[in-house]
This record gives C-alpha cells, sequence and structure tokens, in this order.
C-alpha cells in the first residue's frame, strides 16, 4: 500500500502543477491548454483510484500517465508541441519531471506488487497468478 501512496503523490503532484499552469495561463493556448486541463483531471482521477481500488489498473493508468506526461514535455522542450517550446528551467517544470518518473517507477512497482501477489500467496489483484493443485 505504501507504493500505491507514494505514486498517487506523484500523480498528484503533477496534476497539481497542470491545474496550476493552466490557471496562470496555458488555458489560452490552443490544444495545449485543455490537455494541462485533462492532465490535471486525470491525475486526480489516477491518485485517488491508487488509494482508492486495490486493482492493476490504478497502477497502469499511473505508468501511462507518467509516460504520456512526461514525453509529451520532452517533445515540447525539443522539437516544440502545437507550437509550444519550453526549456528545462523552472520550478514547475522540475516538480512536474520528478513526479512523473516517480508515477512511472511506483505504477510499475506496484504492477508487480500486484503481479506476485499478496504475502502468503493469498492475492487480492486478479492479476496475480495462483497454482492449482490438482487433488
Amino acid at each position: 500500500m505504501k507504493t500505491r501512496i507514494v505514486t498517487a503523490a506523484a500523480v498528484l503532484v503533477s496534476a497539481w502543477v497542470h491545474w496550476t499552469l493552466w490557471r496562470q495561463g496555458f488555458r489560452d493556448f490552443h490544444m495545449v491548454g485543455p490537455a494541462f486541463l485533462l492532465n490535471a483531471v486525470a491525475g486526480l482521477l489516477i491518485g485517488l483510484a491508487l488509494v482508492l481500488w486495490r486493482h492493476w489498473i490504478p497502477p497502469l493508468l499511473a505508468v501511462g500517465f507518467g509516460l504520456s506526461t512526461l514525453g509529451a514535455f520532452v517533445v515540447s522542450a525539443t522539437v516544440g508541441l502545437y507550437g509550444i517550446h519550453e526549456v528545462w528551467t523552472g520550478s514547475y517544470v522540475l516538480t512536474a519531471a520528478v513526479s512523473e518518473v516517480v508515477a512511472v517507477l511506483g505504477g510499475a512497482l506496484a504492477l508487480l506488487l500486484a503481479w506476485r501477489g499478496a504475502p502468503g500467496g493469498q492475492s487480492t489483484h486478479r492479476l496475480a497468478v495462483r497454482r492449482v493443485h490438482p487433488r
């Protein structure tokens, strides 16, 4: 559960950064504004799902969220994205980048833990593999 809480916190931090930037003027950019708002809402929902829903889907969503958000920033900082050319400076940029890396790593670890199942062989996730002993 600690992994899910850390992952949820990372996703929520990224969502907060995108919400803040959207409110500070990114909402006025075509395509990027709606994407920042979508990122904020999706991050909130994924963060809540990681803590409230004991299933393998929320960690998978956290991995996808982190990869897609960080990937979009890398594209924006290198070749540009919808006319926006970002730079690797500033507290918001670094905060979001670190939180997205943590979301990817934490989500991957939570998926691995779901795959292996709970201690004692009693899985709480459908993704876990169970051994069936013939009688």
